[in-house]
Parts: C-alpha cells; structure tokens; sequence
C-alpha cells in the first residue's frame, strides 16, 4: 500500500522518513516533491563498459537554465537527502516534467528499506528541454513493508554501495565483476 500525504507526515515525524531540507508546502496527497540540484555528471564516452568505471564531466546548472540534448545520459541528483525505515521509497517524475518529455531515471525508481542519501537522477529526454536548478522535478512515495525488513546495507548481496552518498553518484557496477585465474571477468551478484 502506499502512504498518503498525512501518512507520510505522520511516519516523518516518527522518525521512519526524513527528508532534508523538508518544506510542508512540497507534500502531495501521496508523495512530496523533491527538486534538482544544480549540478549534472555528463559520461564522456559514447560506449560504456560495465566492468570498468566510466569516465565523466561534471557541469553545473547556470541561473539561465541548462538545455539537455536527446541521446544523451544525464546524471544529477536531488538537493534534498533522504533516510527510508520501515517502508520502501520509490521516485517517479513528476507528470508536469513528463509532459515535457523529461525522464528522471532509466530504471532506477526503486528505493530499498534503510537507503540514506541522496537520489541519483538518471536523466535524458526526447526532445531539447531547458532546466533549472532548484525546479520540484520528482515525487518520493512509500509502501508499506510485509514482513520483517532487511536493511540496505545489511541485506545478502545489496553490498550497500550507493550508501550515505554524499553526491551524484555514477554506475558501480563494475565493482561486481572481479577477474577470475585466466583472466575471464565474472559478475558476482549483488545490488
């Protein structure tokens, strides 16, 4: 189930969701909006491995706004900094940036029980948009848990690598995969 906008008022001040900085104005019938930073981590390379980190430039939003060009990854990352117990987060777009043909991210909505940090936006577009530092560009919501939670960190496999970040983090998925006797690459599983 997911929680409604009290609910999710009621759970913050329990101290199972924090959201910093935190506006009242910003919570939604079912979720609360969260804005975009004002910097973005653009990939160098047109080709990317999974198993070698992925080099990168960082620019920053100006006052005037940035435009975004079609087939190109974005990263970027929200001002506000999260914490999640007891419930799994989830990050949607929101539909006013959808209309634009805005994404937030690929496939990476998902939250798990005990993340702390803030969210990386995987961010690409269908047509040039203009954007700007500080817009209300996503919505967190929540769902309940059935069942005892395994925290993020802790959880078999999640390896918790995203954890407590501090910025725009880039794909570490390469840390995964280890290079075995002959010389072969394999992945191992994990989060």
């Amino acid at each position: 189930m997911i929680l409604t906008g009290p609910a999710i008022e009621a759970r913050r001040q329990r101290g199972d969701i924090i959201i910093d900085p935190y506006l009242p104005e910003r919570l939604n019938p079912n979720s609360y909006n969260l804005s975009l930073h004002d910097e973005l981590l653009v990939y160098d390379d047109l080709e990317l491995d999974m198993a070698k980190p992925a080099r990168y430039t960082r620019h920053r939003i100006p006052k005037e706004g940035l435009m975004l060009a079609p087939h190109r990854l974005y990263l970027a990352r929200t001002v506000e900094r999260t914490e999640t117990r007891n419930l799994v987060p989830m990050l949607e777009g929101r539909s006013s940036v959808g209309r634009l043909g805005l994404f937030i991210h690929v496939t990476a909505g998902f939250g798990d029980v005990g993340f702390c940090g803030f969210w990386t936006l995987e961010m690409f577009c269908v047509q040039p948009v203009r954007i700007y530092a500080g817009v209300e560009i996503g919505q967190i919501f929540y769902h309940t848990l059935e069942g005892e939670p395994l925290n993020y960190a802790e959880a078999p496999g999640a390896g918790g690598k995203y954890q407590h970040n501090r910025d725009i983090q880039p794909s570490l998925l390469y840390r995964e995969f280890q290079q075995d006797p002959q010389g072969e690459l394999f992945e191992h599983a994990g989060g």
